[in-house]
Parts: C-alpha cells; sequence; structure tokens
C-alpha cells in the first residue's frame, strides 16, 4: 500500500474568479482522506501550504495576480519535492491549475536528483500553453505547461536553472478548448495531444496503453493532474471554464483503473474545484470517487448511492 500526503493549495488568483480556493476543503469533506484509507492506504493531511512572499517579482501586465501565483509556486515546489524525497505520494488538492506551475517543478526537481525522466499527464479541456504574451485573458491558470516546459519568456517564479520539464513527454488528454497561438506553441514544442476526437477515433484504453508503455520503456515517474473540465460538465460542473463534450464518467474512471494497474504514477493534482459552482457537492464527489480509482478501487467496488 501507499504513504499518501495530502496537501491543500488554496488559490484562487489564476483563475480569475473568486471560489477555487474553497476546492481543497470540499475535497476533504467530501471524504478523501477517508476513502483512500478505507483502501488500506496511509493517509497525513498536511493542510494547506502557506504562499511563500515574492515581493522580489514586479507585476506583469500579461501575467494577473503574478505575486500570488509565484508564492503559491514556490510554495508547493518545496513541499512537493520534500514529499516525494520521504518516499511519499503527493496529493495536491486545488486551487486552480496555477498550482501546477509549483507542483510539477518540484517534481522535475526530483526526478532530476533521481536519474529519471519526468512524465506528465494532463487531463484537462484546456492546454494551459498560454504564456503572459500569448493569453488572451493574462489568468495564468492558462499557462502552467508552458511555465513548466520552460518557456523562457516568463518571469522568474522560481530559480531559472530549475530542471524543466521535457514537452515530448507531455500527454494531454480530453483537450477541446485551444487558442490560436497556444495550437502554434504545442506544435512547435511536441507535446501529444489527444483531443476528444482522437478519444473518439482511438479509445481512451488505446491512448493510455500507449502513454504508460512510453512511460514504462522509459523508466519514468508520471504525474497526473486532474482538471474537472476535463469530464463533461453534466457530469462534473463546479468549475469555472466548462466546454461540453469532455469525457464521460466510464472513460474517467478507465483512465485511473489502468494508472493504478500500471504502478507507474508518482504524484497527482486535482483542480478547478469551484465548489461555488458545484451542485451540492456532485463534482467534489466524482473527483474523490476517482482518487479513489486511481488508489486501487475499482467501479464495480463503489457503493450504490441514493439520489
Amino acid at each position: 500500500m501507499t504513504t499518501i500526503t495530502l496537501i491543500g493549495a488554496p488559490i484562487e488568483e489564476g483563475s480569475g474568479r473568486r471560489g477555487a480556493a474553497m476546492g481543497p476543503t470540499a475535497l476533504r469533506i467530501a471524504g478523501i482522506d477517508t476513502v483512500l484509507r478505507e483502501l488500506g492506504h496511509t493517509v497525513y493531511d498536511e493542510g494547506d501550504v502557506k504562499p511563500l512572499p515574492a515581493r522580489d517579482l514586479a507585476n506583469h501586465a500579461g501575467a494577473n495576480n503574478l505575486q500570488i501565483v509565484a508564492a503559491f509556486a514556490r510554495a508547493l515546489h518545496d513541499s512537493v519535492h520534500d514529499t516525494v524525497r520521504k518516499g511519499h505520494f503527493p496529493i495536491i488538492l486545488g486551487g486552480d491549475h496555477a498550482l501546477s506551475m509549483g507542483s510539477v517543478s518540484g517534481m522535475a526537481r526530483y526526478a532530476a536528483e533521481v536519474g529519471r525522466p519526468l512524465f506528465v499527464l494532463w487531463l484537462d479541456a484546456h492546454a494551459d500553453f498560454n504564456s503572459p504574451a500569448t493569453s488572451p485573458s493574462g489568468n495564468m491558470h492558462g499557462m502552467p505547461v508552458a511555465f513548466f516546459c520552460g518557456q523562457a519568456e516568463f518571469t522568474p517564479i522560481l530559480p531559472a536553472d530549475r530542471p524543466m520539464v521535457d514537452p515530448t513527454k507531455v500527454f494531454q488528454v480530453g483537450i477541446r478548448s485551444v487558442d490560436d497561438r497556444e495550437r502554434e506553441e504545442i506544435a512547435e514544442h511536441g507535446v501529444r495531444v489527444y483531443d476528444m476526437r482522437a478519444v473518439d477515433e482511438l479509445g481512451m484504453a488505446h491512448i493510455m496503453r500507449q502513454i504508460l508503455d512510453e512511460v514504462r520503456s522509459a523508466n519514468g515517474l508520471l504525474h497526473v493532474s486532474l482538471d474537472v473540465d476535463f469530464m463533461d460538465p453534466e457530469l462534473a460542473p463546479g468549475v469555472g471554464t466548462t466546454v461540453p463534450g469532455g469525457a464521460t464518467f466510464r472513460e474517467a474512471h478507465l483512465i485511473m483503473e489502468m494508472l493504478w494497474e500500471s504502478d507507474l504514477v508518482s504524484s497527482l493534482d486535482v483542480v478547478e474545484l469551484n465548489p461555488f459552482l458545484d451542485d451540492r457537492g456532485k463534482s467534489a464527489r466524482v473527483l474523490v470517487e476517482l482518487t479513489a480509482s486511481l488508489f486501487g478501487r475499482r467501479v464495480l467496488d463503489r457503493p450504490t448511492r441514493s439520489a
């Protein structure tokens, strides 16, 4: 069984709207720790990270709330790195997707220390490969992939000599909303994108086998970043950036079951849950159930829920 550390990241400043800061609390109320313990895992809850000061950074016209986003990124970088060095599995409870600037960078630092490549499975409706120069909104939850892949134009939120993620080792699944400039950047950098058309044509199991085979053959570490909007909004409405046509309940669970069986996953983000927009905790419960599948519970083992 796994030793898991829960790390709350109540950041909403990357998204441009209020509510995601309540995500960690909602996931705890939905019983994420209890479910994991019932599966036999050891679970520690570190509480919520305290942002580290980032007053050395000037505000940036193309990067909204840069200082607070950087403060969370720095804190999460250190917390995730320290957690995985202890042999624990970090689960970061978000919070908007800007938090992945810190979580993935912390994992990249650890991967470099142990001499293994880091792969990232990005389960999201959006590519999140914008930068301050390309983002239509300036909201930094749309920039984390560009950041941890080393886009040079970013103000140094973390040290410039930090380990980066090879863009060709980033797999984006479920994508269905990409800005024009993002599309160009993704193609240029070699990010592997499986949009929902690819899911329909190839099937989720085929896509996941390709990804897992590549990670396994490289002896890689795998970071999974799960955004609420990866799923169809009818299944998980509690997010500020809904896009129709997302993954089904069964597709999402299939991914998690295959990840568990692979024994390749080393860290997890659960992001963009906005309880203010949710329907009586529906999205929080779905995220907890998906996390349970990632740690060994199959759909047939789920308790029947009353309406």
